[in-house]
């Protein structure tokens, strides 16, 4: 059975970049009932139970009933992004990366501020609900992405990335408080990344 991660935060403790009520509604609705329902549609699909999270959305296509498979990928998916957007993100956030990953950012993207700027376009650009994504390949490499919905780099790669930074554009995540205003949002929860997890992230790909 799939749980959700345990927040090492208040629900309070990322304002005023992201505030309480949006963090309550998020993490005790949206992101439970993710879970809830991904583990209830698992109980149909027994050979799944010893499976992990990744191994599930690298075998989606096993599945040959629609709507069993359409229920993993959208709950899976709901799951696991949110288990890492909520893992990264912390009181004590923001700032720059540091170590390995600063270097491979610099390699790939020229710097920091020019990966931000990507970052920031995908999620400004995704229509409708869907994430902007930092993700690393094995060779220690790293993209920039966005997905519709519930999707990730690892079912559309089939675990050839692995993201290790994810922005949810769902308006869930910010319509509390921002409104319309997604790049706002964008421009905050930069402020409240916790760049020492996503190295973590980067290190265990």
């Amino acid at each position: 059975m799939f749980k959700q991660i345990e927040l090492k935060y208040d629900f309070n403790a990322l304002e005023p970049h992201i505030d309480e009520l949006t963090m309550v509604t998020h993490y005790t609705k949206h992101h439970a009932a993710y879970t809830n329902n991904l583990n209830a549609a698992l109980e149909k699909l027994p050979e799944f139970s010893s499976k992990s999270i990744e191994e599930i959305f690298t075998s989606l296509d096993d599945i040959t009933d629609d709507a069993q498979r359409n229920a993993i990928k959208n709950n899976g998916g709901g799951f696991y992004n949110h288990n890492l957007y909520f893992s990264t993100l912390s009181p004590n956030g923001g700032g720059e990366p540091e170590g390995e990953l600063a270097e491979q950012i610099k390699k790939d993207f020229g710097s920091f501020e020019a990966l931000k700027d990507k970052l920031s376009q995908a999620a400004a650009a995704r229509f409708g609900s869907g994430w902007a994504w930092l993700s690393a390949k094995k060779d220690g490499s790293l993209q920039v992405s966005s997905s519709p919905n519930q999707d990730n780099p690892i079912m559309e790669s089939k675990g050839e990335w692995v993201p290790i930074l994810g922005i949810d554009v769902w308006e869930h995540a910010y319509y509390l408080k921002y409104k319309n205003l997604r790049v706002d949002y964008v421009k905050a929860f930069f402020e409240a990344v916790d760049w020492k997890e996503v190295a973590a992230n980067y290190k265990n790909r």
